[in-house]
């Protein structure tokens, strides 16, 4: 396999997994030029390389850069803006997660909190409800918690066994 075709391969690949992530095609597309990218890429060739509109392509861009895993380079002497992919990909899991934590599990965690917190005329239905959800608020609770210790201190010899253990 040429280098063109197995570029091509993993973008469209990692296109596709973006989707199960929870992200859209085109913005895991973009993500994945720009990773394996060996220098910083404009956005004209982001939208070449994936045959997309500027529109497209800009507001993908922002998107990634919001996640924190896209940063904006200049260059001297251009007017065009450039785009690189964060390449630690310690750091990169880190960023997905806690912007996964944020966008997902704390709005989760907070609908969790307000249902079952409601007012109970002690039915079996309603006791079982509360006490079912509020289960599941404590296990989603001490879920986001260690993810929040993991990412908090990736770091420390702790997490990198535990890292290890999941991979």
């Amino acid at each position: 396999m040429e280098f063109k075709e197995a570029k091509n391969k993993f973008v469209q690949t990692w296109g596709a997994l973006g989707s199960q992530w929870g992200i859209n095609k085109t913005m895991a597309q973009i993500h994945a030029l720009l990773m394996v990218s060996n220098e910083a890429v404009s956005m004209e060739e982001v939208m070449e390389e994936l045959q997309i509109s500027r529109g497209n392509a800009s507001m993908n861009l922002r998107a990634l850069m919001d996640w924190g895993i896209v940063y904006k380079e200049y260059k001297a002497g251009e007017r065009r803006e450039f785009f690189t992919a964060e390449k630690d990909l310690d750091e990169l899991a880190v960023k997905i997660a806690r912007e996964r934590s944020k966008r997902e599990i704390k709005p989760a965690l907070k609908i969790l909190k307000e249902v079952s917190s409601i007012q109970s005329n002690n039915t079996a239905e309603e006791t079982q409800f509360i006490e079912q959800t509020t289960k599941l608020y404590d296990f989603v609770l001490k879920a986001d918690n260690v993810l929040d210790k993991i990412t908090e201190y990736k770091d420390n010899w702790l997490t990198k066994l535990v890292v290890k253990f999941m991979k």
